[in-house]
């Protein structure tokens, strides 16, 4: 470390240590905390400025991830703590084996089946296997003395203070972890989309007993159907819009970048806030998810990045071909392979245990559903099995720490070509030089078109044009899904095969594929299992695309500009169909519509409201949550096919489909039904959206402007609705971390963050609601990346942290 580096560091741990004092985490009393350190005399130092961002300084990796875990667990230990008894597969034990997971770190609808899962995870040591690959196929050294700090600041925070939050105060769940259990919440995080979202059908499965029926497996159209809706990036509890200009679209030549994820805003995928710095070898700020010792989604001084969720579906199918004297061995080129089992205990709460077979194959576990409407039963001749290339890569945290020390979009490009680490997002750069970059590289399985129509079964036939999900013939080797030259591990596609654009004036994603990522020159000939080409775009992608095409032709772009847009709160359906309904509200004789129980409703004060609607979603706009209710309505029970006049053309593939057909029986019947509901609720019609769209934090109401999925809101929320609260009156997933960053020609970056739900999930930390006020305002937080500025801060409050000896 350079000499001034060093002083530098000296001078600001001098300043902690004289603050430490007055500066520490306020702790409630709940009894004295066993004393239990983790040793190594690790120690960082950290820097609180507004809003409680912690600005973490170390000397080196381990010391990082020390302050990271630390500052983590003061904000967020319950919900830490939560997660990893998910992970040690003890959510029976002390919450019940039929009470349900919050859905951060799997798909299980039910504790029993998430323990089986992840003890059998745990017992296997699969986690450990994989530890002992080198990189660049396993971890780096960087990363593992990050994960191992890590677990020491978190242990290190509960040694030392006493939790005063009342999710888990006094809980014999909140126990110090290893760091081989910030390991596995890495790769649970990877297995989401593969093994993670079958995790009940794999614990559940089980061979033919040969005295009961089985359940037959759908018709392929149903299959289709079903593998679609599971697969959907567009009802899911995850999604996200960015997008990244390039130079010559922005005011001083040099790149834009806004990210705006959608994640939960519950639970244990989270985002939290920090910036990472070791003097002279790293200085990043962003969110992590929760449990990462890495930035997720971030900047530094040169490169800004963000991820949306992809289409490519990362895990496919198998179907086994079963010897009829034996339901558990299965047939390769005619050879009988035995299946392997292995027995699962998992102890339930009030005593007892419960214990399961888990059966895998050669091509991964056994599965007898994948969601619960695709059916995959075990017979007497037929079964499936999973593969997740995901299962083995734990390069995830790698990916972060590659782009933290990014210098440009190219850095990004060589960090995912080294890592190969992404399970399920793309990737959108920019930096400050004024390029722009988009990337959908993900581990996927090499499900080549050629693959799949070689050896698609006849449910494959169906589920992969439909869904990009392969079910492949598992009794024939040559349907293998073999190797790229350049990938990392066997059997996914290598980095030259990812779909990617490079310095278009604009790159932009809402979570469809990445036909449209400039949609001036269409990016095309990749894989089914990436995605489509030539379909339907959802109205957030339509009015994203409207809205980012726009900016980048009036140019002279600024950070100021990407503000505006994440809060402009257009309604693309509103501007489509809101007149169109009200001029067929207004033409209803006698006011009436016939609702679904065949009674007529007056609607005659729906349409004016309606007309005069400014077709924005802000907490102000009247209209708002009458339109939002009757278009989840018509979108729910019309079909596409019925809801408009001119169909999709993949000429105008943002234009199309338009011209809502009015005439469709479902419609009036829509608006009928919800002026029935809004009126037996005690809403007004034309009420604020802000007065009955909010959340409330400690008893006090914070309205929340935004819309949901299908309104193509870009600053998109997805509310709870409570009609005998009087609307919705809860988040459970939407705008997250959002970044607005650029660059001046400073050292400094120009950035503004915003983490709408806020730092902690403690309603009694002082950053429980305050950035939550802010999202409601449409303010912004200053970033205070430089040392000049967090030293300004009016809020510093310094903190040393260390491993007590």
């Amino acid at each position: 470390m350079p000499l001034r580096n060093r002083l530098r560091l000296l001078s600001i741990s001098g300043l902690a240590l004289l603050t430490v004092s007055a500066s520490l985490p306020p702790a409630a009393a709940d009894g004295p905390r066993s004393h239990r350190p983790s040793g190594g005399g690790l120690s960082a130092t950290i820097r609180y400025t507004e809003y409680g961002i912690p600005h973490i300084l170390a000397k080196d990796y381990a010391s990082l991830g020390f302050g990271n875990g630390w500052a983590q667990a003061a904000d967020q230990v319950c919900t830490l703590a939560d997660g990893f008894v998910t992970l040690r597969g003890e959510r029976s034990r002390y919450f019940g084996p039929d009470a349900a997971p919050d859905g951060s770190l799997s798909a299980a609808t039910k504790n029993l089946s998430s323990d089986l899962y992840f003890r059998r995870v745990r017992e296997s040591r699969t986690v450990e296997k994989l530890l002992k690959a080198p990189a660049p196929a396993g971890q780096s050294r960087d990363v593992r003395e990050l994960e191992r700090g890590w677990a020491a600041g978190y242990n290190a925070w509960l040694a030392q203070n006493r939790i005063d939050d009342p999710a888990c105060r006094g809980a014999d769940w909140v126990r110090p972890v290893t760091t081989l259990d910030v390991v596995t919440r890495g790769y649970a995080i990877s297995v989401l989309g593969g093994q993670g979202r079958g995790i009940d059908g794999i614990t559940a499965a089980q061979p033919p007993t040969g005295t009961a029926g089985t359940p037959g497996v759908p018709s392929p159209g149903d299959a289709a159907d079903a593998a679609r809706r599971l697969l959907s990036t567009r009802n899911a509890d995850m999604g996200s819009n960015a997008v990244a200009f390039r130079g010559d679209t922005t005011a001083n030549g040099r790149g834009l970048l806004l990210g705006n994820p959608h994640y939960p805003w519950q639970g244990g995928r989270r985002f939290w806030q920090s910036q990472q710095t070791i003097p002279g070898e790293l200085n990043v700020a962003g969110g992590s998810l929760l449990g990462a010792p890495t930035v997720s989604i971030g900047h530094n001084a040169d490169i800004a990045w963000s991820h949306t969720v992809a289409t490519g579906v990362p895990l496919n199918l198998h179907q086994l071909t079963l010897d009829p004297a034996d339901p558990t061995v299965y047939l390769v080129d005619g050879r009988p392979e035995r299946m392997t089992k292995r027995m699962v205990s998992v102890a339930v709460k009030g005593g007892g245990t419960v214990t399961r077979t888990q059966w895998s194959t050669r091509y991964g576990p056994v599965i007898t559903s994948l969601g619960a409407g695709l059916p995959l039963p075990w017979t007497t001749t037929a079964a499936y099995a999973l593969n997740d290339p995901n299962a083995v890569n734990l390069r995830f945290f790698d990916a972060g720490l590659g782009f933290s020390r990014a210098r440009s979009t190219a850095d990004i490009q060589a960090a995912l070509r080294r890592t190969q680490g992404l399970p399920w997002v793309n990737t959108i750069a920019a930096d400050s030089s004024g390029h722009s970059f988009f990337s959908q590289s993900q581990v996927l399985p090499r499900i080549t078109d050629e693959l799949a129509g070689r050896c698609s079964t006849a449910l494959g036939k169906a589920t992969y044009p439909s869904s990009g999900l392969a079910v492949l013939d598992g009794s024939r080797s040559d349907c293998a899904l073999g190797s790229d030259p350049d990938a990392v591990q066997p059997g996914i596609f290598g980095p030259g095969r990812m779909p990617t654009v490079k310095d278009a004036p604009y790159v932009e994603n809402s979570n469809d594929s990445a036909w449209l990522t400039n949609a001036a020159a269409p990016l095309t000939g990749y894989e089914r299992v990436f995605g489509t080409v030539g379909t339907p775009r959802s109205m957030r992608t339509r009015g994203a695309i409207e809205d980012v095409s726009a900016m980048a032709a009036k140019g002279r772009l600024t950070v100021a500009d990407l503000q505006s847009q994440q809060f402009a709160n257009r309604a693309p359906a509103g501007d489509m169909g809101a007149a169109d309904v009200a001029a067929a509200c207004a033409a209803l004789p006698g006011g009436g519509a016939v609702g679904t129980d065949g009674k007529s409703v007056d609607v005659s004060a729906a349409c004016e409201v309606l007309r005069s609607w400014d077709r924005k979603v802000d907490t102000g706009s009247r209209g708002a949550l009458l339109f939002d209710r009757f278009w989840r309505r018509a979108t729910a029970t019309v079909p596409q096919t019925e809801l408009w006049k001119v169909p999709f053309s993949p000429a105008d593939p943002v234009g199309t489909p338009n011209t809502l057909n009015v005439s469709a029986p479902g419609v009036t019947r829509a608006l009928a039904d919800t002026v029935a509901e809004l009126r037996a609720a005690g809403i007004a019609l034309d009420a604020p959206l802000g007065r009955h769209q909010s959340v409330e934090r400690n008893g006090k109401r914070i309205p929340i402007g935004g819309g949901t999925e299908s309104l193509g809101i870009w600053n998109k929320t997805e509310p709870v609705w409570d009609a005998a609260a009087g609307g919705y009156r809860e988040m459970s997933a939407g705008s997250s971390y959002i970044q607005a960053v650029g660059w001046d020609g400073s050292k400094c970056p120009v950035a503004r963050t915003l983490l709408t739900y806020s730092q902690s999930s403690n309603p009694g930390s002082p950053h429980y609601s305050d950035q939550t006020e802010l999202y409601s305002g449409e303010r912004w937080v200053t970033s205070r990346f430089c040392e000049k500025d967090i030293l300004r801060s009016p809020a510093l409050r310094v903190v040393r942290v260390h491993e007590r000896r």
